[in-house]
């Protein structure tokens, strides 16, 4: 079942609540399953990354973290 979202990933969006309040950016993705959205640039977080061959040192990575969909709205 598909589950119909206001915005969609391209969309250029504003942050209108919470901690990020007033940041914008691009949606990366859309869980609409989970309510949220993944928005660049607003809420950084540190991810450990495991030694691979094609990372040796492993180390600390910053990604963006999702923030629940009603908080966003279309600029």
């Amino acid at each position: 079942m598909k589950i119909n979202t206001h915005v969609k990933p391209g969309d250029e969006v504003v942050v209108i609540s919470g901690n990020h309040k007033g940041k914008q950016g691009a949606v990366i993705s859309v869980n609409a399953a989970k309510e949220q959205v993944v928005v660049e640039g607003v809420r950084k977080m540190k991810k450990g990354i495991r030694r691979t061959e094609a990372n040796p040192d492993g180390g600390i990575e910053e990604v963006d973290g999702p923030i629940h969909i009603s908080n966003v709205k279309k600029v």
